[in-house]
């Protein structure tokens, strides 16, 4: 398939999410006694949930939700993971050794179980989810990074920019930025999906984002009980996150490929 096509999607998706309350003008809010769990109709298009609120219009709100948390948590975590990896690979040495510690030491609890147990211990909200996917989602791209910056740190004309005394921020900006964009922009497509999909398993558990506030994790968590007699409630809240998810892997994939082509060509 074109991966145009998975580009079109992406964006309509999230235009879907941030445009589309201004065009269906119905609020995710108001309760329906006369309307509880009904089927998709013309009047309600997704059907309604337990209480009888329009389920387009929650997807429309809690979509927007699950897209900040995805996109925020994932630009703090690729920043913070493109810093610590420049800085194991560029300077090396005891920095290095002290990065390496660290990374291993965070990849040694399972990253849902280590989300979980943060979680618990503080109320959240869309800040404190936004600031625990980030601290637990670093650590591969640091990895990625740290890599990729100790062989560019090898090169020949690095070291002779070193011996010339040419600053070591102009120096990673200038020649090393350019080549970790790739990857930066992979490990940052990919933190957006596993964001996306963190938020939800912890609203899903009843651990994200808490009433009157909705994502579309805590929709998906809203029809598990009555997934026998109205699907519908978790079924469009799942197929959002499902395409968001493999649009962004896809994107992923194309620009690793497009990646590795260049390199080949390079060499």
């Amino acid at each position: 398939m074109n991966i145009k096509i998975y580009y079109y999607i992406l964006v309509f998706l999230i235009l879907f999410a941030f445009i589309g309350g201004s065009i269906y003008e119905v609020s995710p809010y108001d309760l329906d006694p006369e309307a509880i769990l009904q089927p998709p109709t013309f009047e309600h298009f997704f059907g309604t949930d337990r209480l009888g609120r329009d389920l387009l219009a929650r997807i429309i709100e809690g979509s927007q939700t699950s897209l900040i948390i995805g996109f925020l948590s994932a630009s703090i975590t690729s920043l913070l993971g493109l810093f610590i990896g420049i800085n194991g690979g560029y300077f090396k040495g005891n920095i290095d050794k002290g990065i390496v510690i660290m990374i291993d030491l965070f990849l040694t609890f399972p990253t849902f179980f280590l989300l979980l147990a943060l979680v618990s211990y503080v109320d959240a909200s869309m800040t404190v989810i936004i600031v625990i996917l980030s601290i637990t989602g670093w650590m591969g791209t640091a990895r990625l990074i740290r890599s990729e910056s100790f062989a560019i740190g090898n090169k020949p004309y690095i070291k002779i920019l070193k011996l010339a005394h040419v600053s070591n921020l102009k120096i990673i900006f200038k020649y090393f930025a350019p080549l970790l964009a790739p990857i930066f922009l992979v490990s940052f497509t990919f933190g957006v999906g596993g964001a996306i999909l963190g938020e939800s398993g912890l609203s899903f558990l009843g651990l994200g984002i808490n009433p009157p506030m909705m994502s579309l994790g805590t929709i998906l968590s809203d029809g598990k009980d009555v997934m026998d007699v109205a699907p519908w409630i978790s079924f469009y809240a799942g197929l959002f996150i499902f395409l968001v998810t493999y649009c962004l892997v896809q994107i992923s994939n194309h620009i690793q490929n497009q990646t590795s082509t260049k390199d080949i060509q390079t060499l």
